[in-house]
């Protein structure tokens, strides 16, 4: 049981206690009580609610100011206005409690709602009281980063000499894709598609320029989202015991690393200095890794490995992400998103400009943020990386932002924000109203990831266009110059790689057997023939896999299943034209018992299986 309070707090009975008898006047009620860990206080009044109104079969006479309370044959009657005006005692006094409706009337006006709500009910004023509670938040959250440091080693930190940001790298773009300028010859850039018209790119830049606040091309453009839309909370679990950790040992590349990231971080107001907290994590740095790359050993062999691009500093937030409770705000499925994206002429691709850091820790939870380095103990007072909720929270936020404008001409995956149109005008009307929204609101994106009027884009691991869904083909050249795996680790890696894949394979359970057997505990590992084929047909796969069409919710859907020994299929599809369009394939290894099955038995447990595969599709 939840117990919801005005302060929007959350309270967590230890039971119910039924039956417990309650004297009014001369009668006695049964009442129910709920349970509450709180503080004893002798002076608050037992108010009885519509449910004992109900037993006691009140009748409230408004204009004599009556109040009756009956059972059988038998009454009580108080007079309010008498009660009122005479009470016992020099210390007593009378007060006609707000009964239950009235009391969530008055809730629902005076307490804040979330802004999806609003947007959702059409809500769009905004009480005074709910504005002066979020103008507290925030001077509360200023608070933190303007902390005074008396540490002089802080201040010897800010005094070292720290170089300038680089100027923007403009890195070699896409064929498709090219650079243009909001201001000046080299100033302010932004990634436009280079197939647009002279007319429709000075359209373009004209929406940007208006919207320009939305953009972001250094950290101290970020701005803070308003905790009236969200603010991260870190809810712990009833039974947690703070830890706090000793800081860890750093060589000096690494050392360096930590000091140009915490002066970054001071100066754009994400951390400040604290004193003491309960709750202290290690700071660790780690590899930046890039991506998947195939390289030549010394013995002239490939071997698949990932680059190295520079070094990262990290919280290890493990022991308070264990004492945490966890957030379960979902995230939506990626193949109905990738399905509702696909089919239109022109997309602008975006992405929030170090998403976390633009959202606020609740001020009572920034002490749990504590990290520790050699430069000093410092607190976040914006989301940082690493907290097992973070990704809900956002997900929460963003959703928030742009709830109306969800599937009509955005979706939205985290921080990757895919604006849709079904033509230029179209496209551009959406991009529009996305942006203002994003100024609106203090969202910040990073000019270097946002692609703006592109025909095809990857969004999520999938090249997305007018055309349907197909395989990255940068990451199908990664997998497809693989060299055979030798051990398990490497089976077991290149099957997530290749099965991440696996709804534009036919009949992929099957091909993969050979390799999925080398996964069994006990199992020697012999990677013979049989496996070498499995391997290679999978990579071929990859290679000319077919473009997966997204439904039309207008059309009939077309379902084929096939069984042989130890594997079941089956193809979801639509016809267009008289030609079968593949919308999903699917497939799955049998069991034991399951391969026992006789011929019909297991064409009907492929049936089974693809209508359990595919409901979402076939019923409504």
């Amino acid at each position: 049981m939840t117990c919801g309070w005005r302060d929007r707090s959350l309270k967590y009975p230890h039971g119910v206690v039924e039956d417990i008898l309650v004297k009014v006047d001369k009668f006695l009620f049964p009442v129910d009580f709920v349970v509450m860990d709180m503080e004893e206080d002798t002076e608050v009044p037992l108010i009885l609610g519509r449910p004992f109104m109900k037993t006691a079969r009140v009748i409230i006479d408004m204009d004599d100011g009556k109040f009756k309370v009956r059972v059988q044959d038998e009454e009580v009657v108080f007079n309010v206005f008498e009660a009122m005006k005479f009470p016992k005692g020099s210390k007593d006094c009378f007060r006609v409690d707000v009964m239950d409706e009235i009391y969530l009337e008055a809730q629902r006006s005076l307490s804040p709602t979330s802004p999806m709500e609003k947007t959702l009910i059409h809500v769009e004023d905004h009480d005074k009281e709910v504005e002066d509670e979020v103008q507290k938040c925030i001077e509360e959250l200023n608070k933190g980063w303007k902390h005074s440091c008396t540490s002089h080693v802080i201040e010897e930190l800010k005094k070292e000499e720290v170089p300038q940001p680089p100027k923007l790298e403009l890195k070699q773009l896409p064929s498709h894709l090219k650079y243009v300028f909001l201001q000046g010859q080299d100033e302010k850039p932004i990634i436009i598609s280079n197939k647009l018209s002279k007319n429709e790119e000075k359209m373009l830049i004209e929406v940007i320029k208006a919207n320009e606040e939305a953009i972001g091309w250094t950290l101290a453009d970020l701005k803070d989202i308003s905790p009236s839309y969200c603010m991260h909370k870190i809810l712990m679990e009833q039974d947690y015991k703070p830890v706090a950790q000793p800081q860890r040992h750093l060589n000096p590349t690494m050392k360096e690393v930590v000091r140009k990231e915490v002066v970054k971080l001071l100066d754009a107001g994400i951390i400040y200095p604290i004193s003491d907290s309960a709750w202290v994590n290690p700071v660790q740095v780690v590899p930046k890794k890039g991506g998947m790359t195939v390289v030549m050993n010394d013995k002239n062999e490939l071997i698949p490995t990932r680059t190295v691009t520079g070094w990262r500093m990290c919280i290890d937030f493990r022991k308070l992400n264990q004492a945490t409770r966890n957030d379960h705000f979902p995230l939506p499925f990626m193949d109905q998103m990738l399905e509702r994206l696909a089919g239109q002429a022109f997309y602008c691709f975006l992405d929030g400009y170090s998403g976390y850091n633009q959202i606020s820790v609740d001020p009572q939870d920034q002490e749990k943020t504590v990290f520790t380095c050699p430069f000093g103990v410092f607190a976040y007072r914006k989301i940082p990386f690493g907290l097992c909720n973070a990704p809900a929270t956002f997900q929460r936020c963003m959703l928030a932002i742009f709830s109306d404008l969800v599937e009509k001409c955005i979706e939205v995956f985290m921080d990757d924000f895919s604006v849709f149109g079904s033509s230029f005008e179209n496209c551009l009307e959406n991009l529009n109203t996305v942006l203002k929204r994003c100024v609106e609101t203090n969202l910040v994106l990073n000019w270097e990831k946002c692609h703006f009027m592109v025909t095809e884009g990857i969004v999520l691991g999938h090249k997305i266009s007018a055309r349907g869904i197909e395989v990255d083909p940068a990451k199908v050249d990664v997998i497809a110059k693989l060299p055979p795996p030798t051990n398990v680790k490497g089976v077991r890696s290149f099957l997530g790689h290749a099965g991440f894949y696996r709804r534009f394979i036919k009949d992929f359970s099957k091909i993969a057997k050979p390799l999925s057997n080398l996964l069994i505990k006990n199992i020697k590992f012999n990677f013979n023939d049989d496996c070498l084929t499995a391997f290679d047909m999978l990579k071929k796969k990859l290679v000319v896999a077919p473009i997966i069409t997204a439904p039309n919710w207008k059309l009939d859907f077309e379902l084929m299943c096939d069984a042989i020994d130890y594997a079941i299929g089956a193809a979801l599809g639509q016809r267009k034209d008289k030609i079968f369009h593949v919308i999903h394939y699917a497939s799955k290894v049998l069991n034991e018992t399951q391969m026992n099955y006789a011929t019909t038995e297991k064409e009907l447990l492929a049936i089974v299986y693809a209508l359990e595969k595919f409901r979402f599709y076939l019923i409504g």
